[in-house]
């Protein structure tokens, strides 16, 4: 992994790309150009037949030119640096900071790929790529690029951590629509992030995302709280409410189906009447319609690594044990 610093201060992690790779895409590449110039040859010797051997030469020195150096320069410049060995082995040509090569870049590579590749058959950029500690040939460092991988494995993300139970449901009221995407990203990447942080940096980190957050609601965070564990409740209130919002059109979407009806015979209406009657008893039980216990957001989500709401009946010393062992926060004191 090489890190490189952009203009803007922004660290990018670049994977650069190796001997093996590098020479399985210069041997797809030359075999393609090799076969255009013996193509492009026999059609400029049938129609050069009539000319004297200067003409011929001249023929032949173009030729050598246009299609073995100008050929791998005009594919990288206009592909940005994505020839056909490369976009097969999954590698691309970048500048030191990042960014795509322009035409000045692909000409420095050419030129000095005809004597690195060409006149040495290779064995001077294998040699400069073998020493090089990112990989890099001689036209690589005059022209100011390097060779990337960008078939990379992607990490998955973990789950963010369920915000303690002493917390559940503490910000129901609060409007979350002017926080932008670009916050929420970034309090999720630090809170599935934050056991890897140094202690001292995660604090200053959460500190500096709680700040933010609080100006752009307006929310009075709960003193002696920490901030991870503020940042974790409203993250989970903001996903609770988006978990209700798909529920609620789903149901909505499937009440509004229409049904044929159907007469019911004597022993359908009773056994209905019956089940009407269940339901009633359970609606009346558990405050549910149709029979069905309500499932509340907090549990609705409990699957997917948020935190639950634990019972009314409990003790507040249960509650914040669980709060301390659900979610990795401990409950204020």
């Amino acid at each position: 992994m090489s890190e490189l610093v952009t203009g803007d201060a922004v660290v990018l992690e670049l994977r650069p790309a190796r001997l093996p790779s590098r020479a399985l895409a210069a041997a797809i590449d030359l075999a393609v150009i090799f076969f255009v110039f013996m193509m492009v040859s026999v059609l400029m010797g049938i129609a050069s037949a009539t000319l004297d051997e200067a003409a011929v030469a001249a023929v032949g020195v173009a030729m050598f030119l246009l299609v073995l150096v100008g050929g791998p320069i005009a594919v990288e410049t206009l592909s940005h640096g994505r020839s056909l060995g490369k976009l097969a082995c999954g590698l691309r040509v970048v500048r030191d900071d990042g960014g795509p090569i322009r035409f000045r870049h692909a000409l420095v590579r050419g030129a000095m790929g005809v004597v690195e590749i060409l006149m040495t058959f290779g064995a001077v950029a294998c040699i400069a790529s073998l020493v090089s500690a990112r990989g890099r040939r001689f036209g690589d460092v005059f022209a100011g690029t390097l060779v990337i991988r960008e078939r990379v494995p992607v990490k998955r993300s973990g789950a963010v951590p369920p915000p303690p139970p002493w917390l559940a449901g503490r910000f129901a009221q609060v409007d979350l629509s002017a926080v932008p995407d670009e916050l929420w990203l970034a309090i999720r990447q630090y809170l599935t992030r934050m056991r890897e942080l140094d202690p001292g940096v995660g604090r200053s980190i959460a500190g500096r995302l709680a700040d933010e957050l609080v100006a752009r609601t307006g929310i009075d965070p709960p003193r002696s709280v920490p901030a991870a564990a503020f940042l974790a409740a409203v993250v989970h209130e903001r996903q609770s409410r988006d978990a209700r919002r798909v529920f609620t059109g789903a149901r909505g979407r499937a009440s509004a189906a229409p049904t044929p009806a159907a007469a019911p015979t004597p022993a359908g209406a009773a056994g209905a009447a019956g089940a009407a009657g269940a339901a009633g008893v359970t609606g009346g039980s558990a405050g549910g319609v149709g029979g069905v216990r309500p499932v509340s957001a907090a549990r609705s989500v409990g699957g997917a690594g948020f935190g639950v709401r634990p019972e009314a009946g409990g003790s507040p010393g249960a509650q914040k044990d669980a709060g301390a062992s659900s979610g990795g926060f401990a409950p204020p004191g």
